[in-house]
């Protein structure tokens, strides 16, 4: 489409993802299928039927297995002037995340349409190079959505809940300042000005699990990375595991190497890498949903 932009996203596992929109648009999203697993947004729970409304800052979105959403968005110059046109004024531009509960009837006809221009974008893609059927489906899909936005009932966060917005973007920005190295959470707390117990709360509701735990994930991630990236003729396993603050090498198993891909295999087996057996990375047994995050 020209100004409008869709995804329809099934998931297969449970994750934890970190949003953020392209400026200068408006996105929203919302459960595209009534049996979905559940969806939470910035801690607060998303039901079939309500849309998220997000802003330009991070978020935090988390599901479980079998979960199927989906998007729109477009600049926000044309959805206020859609908005002028079809209820004669702006759409709010509220300062936090929102989620939408607009009347059913609405919110079913915005499904049906999303699922129809995915149907065709699937099976019959040259259906939707047509002008007059892309022009025709593009006015209707916003046409939908200003009057979703408009007229729905909105959830707002506590201003408990947006403290906890607040110090979970500190986390996510120090995180993001310090991109190849292990943190600490002492080292975090100090950082951000948090006491250790309002971030472990903050990052229980947006996250689904403590700091600690999420560090864990992360360095994981940073595990791989590495050793995706390293040369097998002067990196050790060993050496890139205990780089990102890992001692205890019982705790990797082989699954992370298979799903490493076979440059990983390579450095792992080679003569050069001086590995011994209990070197082999892998994930802790326990909390096996975890795996496929720590894998992203």
């Amino acid at each position: 489409m020209n100004s409008l932009w869709m995804h329809r996203i099934r998931v297969s596992l449970p994750q934890v993802n970190t949003v953020t929109v392209k400026p200068g648009r408006r996105a929203i999203g919302f459960l595209i299928e009534p049996n979905s697993s559940p969806l939470l947004h910035c801690g607060l729970e998303v039901l079939p039927g309500d849309i998220i409304v997000n802003g330009f800052d991070v978020t935090h979105q988390r599901s479980d297995a079998d979960f199927h959403y989906g998007t729109m968005s477009l600049p926000i110059d044309d959805l206020d002037a859609a908005a002028d046109a079809i209820i004669g004024r702006e759409l709010p531009k509220t300062p936090h995340k929102r989620i939408i509960r607009p009347n059913s009837a609405l919110m079913l006809r915005l499904l049906a349409l999303h699922n129809i221009v995915g149907q065709l974008a699937h099976g019959s893609p040259d259906i939707l190079e047509l002008p007059p059927v892309l022009r025709a489906l593009e006015n209707e899909l916003t046409h939908i959505m200003v009057r979703c936005l408009a007229e729905g009932a909105a959830v707002e966060p506590t201003a408990g809940s947006r403290r906890h917005d607040t110090i979970v973007a500190r986390f996510e920005e120090f995180l993001e300042a310090n991109p190849d190295r292990p943190l600490y959470l002492t080292e975090i707390c100090a950082a951000i000005g948090v006491a250790e117990r309002t971030l472990r709360v903050s990052c229980e509701e947006h996250l689904g699990m403590g700091p600690i735990r999420y560090l864990a994930l992360r360095r994981m991630n940073l595990v791989r990375r590495a050793l995706l990236r390293a040369d097998p003729s002067k990196a050790t396993v060993t050496r890139v595991i205990t780089e990102h603050g890992f001692w205890e090498f019982g705790r990797f198993r082989s699954p992370t190497a298979r799903c490493s891909g076979s440059r990983l295999r390579k450095l792992c087996g080679d003569p050069r890498s001086r590995l011994r057996a209990t070197s082999i990375v892998r994930f802790p047994s326990r909390r096996q949903h975890f795996r496929e995050l720590a894998l992203r």
